[in-house]
């Protein structure tokens, strides 16, 4: 099924709704069928340096601190063990990069990515696969460092695989000027729901993921239709 059909940016009760779950911590590992998760943030004060890297076009999630220690966390070594000795949500994800790695499973993990817009709006960036972990020396300690590249959810339509993953791309400082802008509704029909951003100019045809003003806000129904149009 293409995701392209799913709304990229929901509220925080439409998350819990999709996931089944209050989710109150970034990294969330399950053991059952469906895709672990992982909430991220690239805004100025976010808790972790999590980046997107365009040359290689993975997602690069940080490690999450050892908890309790209070202001003191982020001089403290990202833990693989916690106090009673069983892995962290940090050690789960990096034992399945290295049984990856390993062969020991024969595909990545499958991981859930939503973005933080602004308090109680998220992007939906669609599904990831953890490719590798590394445990990396940043300021005076260690971290975890997660990279994940996007899913292609389909090989019937690569054109439609590519634009979607530029869409799943586009920086967090152009969505939040793109909401703000748009006021949160289809630039088209003004519906406040089920909404995507758009790329006025398609990437595949020279249009920038990172200037605002190739940018909008569609409805799923428009931007289906005008998907439909341009291919």
């Amino acid at each position: 099924m293409d995701n392209r059909n799913s709304t990229q940016i929901i509220s925080y009760l439409e998350l819990v709704i999709k996931e089944k779950a209050h989710l109150q911590k970034g990294m969330n590992f399950r053991k059952d069928s469906r895709p672990s998760v992982f909430l991220m943030s690239v805004k100025d004060n976010a808790p972790y340096a999590d980046v997107w890297d365009e040359e290689k076009q993975i997602l690069i999630y940080e490690g999450h601190d050892v908890y309790g220690a209070g202001d003191k966390r982020k001089e403290i070594d990202q833990p693989m063990y916690s106090s009673g000795s069983t892995l962290t949500d940090n050690g789960k994800f990096f034992r399945e990069s290295e049984r990856y790695k390993n062969s020991e499973r024969t595909t990545p993990l499958e991981i859930q990515v939503y973005e933080k817009l602004m308090p109680g709006i998220w992007y939906d960036k669609g599904l990831f696969e953890l490719l590798n972990a590394e445990i990396i020396v940043r300021g005076n300690r260690k971290v975890f460092t997660f990279h994940l590249h996007p899913k292609q959810v389909s090989a019937q339509n690569p054109d439609k695989i590519f634009e979607y993953t530029h869409e799943r791309m586009i920086p967090a400082h152009v969505k939040v000027e793109v909401w703000k802008r748009d006021g949160g509704k289809c630039t088209t029909c003004g519906a406040g729901d089920g909404l995507h951003y758009d790329h006025v100019l398609p990437y595949s045809k020279g249009g920038r993921s990172d200037d605002a003003k190739n940018i909008q806000l569609l409805c799923a129904r428009h931007n289906l239709e005008k998907g439909a149009k341009i291919m």
